[in-house]
């Protein structure tokens, strides 16, 4: 039975009711007992009825509800229509939704306030260099050996950076490249860093900040490998997977760090790791259109060496490779110094104008002794260099404000053959000095360093199809001139050249 139904034959019963109390009056019908008993009768039917239509109505609230018009309900019936319905909860707000998003050949996945981002890195450096040698050399000769040409993967990298929280950056970056042969793998980079404008507080395992060649990224360098005496300053409290803390800050024309450092990631447990501190001030007093001049200053100081033994032992070796790694062999070498401390000053000049490019740097490093016997001096060693590039194609190397250092030229044609693009041409050239001689020829064994004196020159043409593939062809001429550091009278000086093509895809 329908809501409206019981509601009718309410009203009925309601309209019998008031004839019978109306006759009641008129008629002589029966005793008043009776009358009285009759209208009793109809009010427990009306209760009845209302309580049936108040059960429909809480079966039935959830669907559809019954809607009578005014002339057909009795008067419970109408206020129960004009009642209001109950109100639906509101709906849950959606969870912002994630973008995904390629730039410049970059996956990035980011929350839509910008939140939380995620970007993957990829680099895939491939080396193939053949070494021009005198035939016939020994395996060993003093110090050096002949070089062995062939391939290597000098870089392959793969990580992921981004923010969280806004305010904090983070990367993780791991390399299975090598020096010579490729590496099983280790952890190149991890990080966290705090954003306060104007101010940047990063903290884990990266290379801090120490030099103008160092700040510039491997994947746009105008050569393969960066200036061997700029290699060897950043290796020494500095360079990549160095545990540290760096505070930076910058401005539009300037530029301020500071790190201090420890042990490297990956590196051979010792008793007690190296404590040092870095530090770089870069400036570019002049940026126009047309013209661009960076000055800068840089600086190392290591506190305490690593202590490689038992009550004592803080060796410090100086050396580096001839700025080619698929053969990794140092042939310069100071071997190891009992040092009480190091310390290196650095100089950096870079000038831009249009797509010619020039920057240079110069090092200072002096060694203190631990335990020096009479007559013998704390070594010094240095080093420079000057390079240059001048893309053909017009473009122009791109001056990073983040790091006050110089990336590959930005593509103005990509390549595409059907519309007559070739990307961009870039010829480059570059002379360097590393000198770790020190009183060589001193007549007291323990006062020389016989490390040797390393040139090289270096020219080459670099092809960037595109924003993320790169290819150079570059030829060395490398010198090497030392004495046996054991006093003997075998000179161990040695030349050769080199050409290498590097293939690069690095997104």
């Amino acid at each position: 039975m329908t809501i409206n139904r019981l509601a009718s034959r309410m009203a009925l019963i309601a309209c019998a009711s008031t004839l019978a109390i109306a006759g009641g009056a008129q008629a002589q019908t029966p005793a008043p007992g009776d009358q009285q008993a009759r209208i009793e009768a109809l009010e427990a039917q009306l209760k009845l009825l209302q309580q049936q239509i108040n059960e429909l109505k809480a079966v039935t609230v959830a669907s559809a509800p019954v809607r009578t018009t005014p002339a057909q309900a009795s008067p419970p019936a109408q206020l129960a229509a004009a009642a209001p319905a109950p109100k639906a909860p509101p709906a849950a707000s959606p969870l912002p939704a994630a973008t995904v998003s390629i730039a410049a050949g970059r996956p990035t996945i980011a929350s839509a306030d910008g939140a939380f981002t995620a970007t993957l890195h990829g680099v895939m450096q491939l080396d193939t260099a053949h070494y021009f040698q005198d035939k016939g050399l020994p395996a060993v000769i003093g110090n050096g050996r002949d070089l062995n040409s062939g391939s290597n993967f000098r870089r392959a990298r793969l990580g992921v950076d981004g923010r969280f929280f806004k305010s904090f950056d983070y990367s993780i970056l791991l390399d299975f490249g090598g020096n010579g042969t490729d590496g099983p793998g280790m952890l190149q980079e991890l990080f966290v860093q705090y954003n306060y404008a104007p101010f940047k507080v990063r903290a884990g395992a990266f290379a801090p900040n120490v030099g103008l060649n160092d700040a510039g990224s491997t994947n746009g360098s105008l050569f393969p490998e960066r200036p061997a005496i700029a290699e060897m300053v950043r290796g020494l409290a500095a360079a990549d997977r160095r545990y540290a803390l760096q505070v930076q800050t910058a401005g539009e024309n300037w530029l301020l760090s500071a790190a201090a450092t420890g042990g490297k990631s990956g590196d051979a447990q010792t008793f007690d790791e190296q404590q040092a501190y870095v530090g770089r001030a870069a400036f570019a007093p002049v940026k126009s259109k047309d013209w661009l001049l960076h000055l800068g200053v840089n600086g190392g100081y290591i506190a305490t060496p690593a202590q490689t033994a038992v009550g004592g032992g803080y060796p410090l070796t100086l050396t580096e490779r001839p700025e080619l790694r698929v053969d990794g062999t140092q042939l310069v070498s100071t071997g190891a110094l009992d040092a009480r401390n190091l310390r290196h000053l650095g100089a950096e000049l870079a000038v831009q104008h249009k797509s010619l490019l020039i920057q240079s740097e110069v090092f200072d490093v002096a060694v203190e002794r631990r335990n020096a016997a009479a007559g013998v001096s704390d070594p010094k060693f240095g080093g420079w260099y000057v390079e240059g590039g001048l893309v053909l194609t017009g473009e122009s190397r791109r001056y990073n404000a983040a790091t006050f250092a110089f990336d590959a030229p930005a593509i103005a044609h990509p390549f595409d053959p059907k519309a007559g693009q070739w990307g961009a041409w870039e010829l480059a050239a570059r002379y360097s000095v590393l000198d770790l001689n020190h009183h060589e020829t001193a007549l007291l064994a323990a006062d020389r360093v016989r490390g040797g004196e390393q040139t090289i020159w270096s020219a080459g043409v670099n092809w960037f199809p595109n924003s993320v593939t790169k290819f150079s062809l570059d030829y060395l001429d490398v010198d090497i001139d030392r004495l046996d550091p054991a006093g003997g009278v075998l000179p161990l000086s040695q030349g050769y050249q080199a050409v290498n093509l590097r293939s690069q895809f690095a997104f």
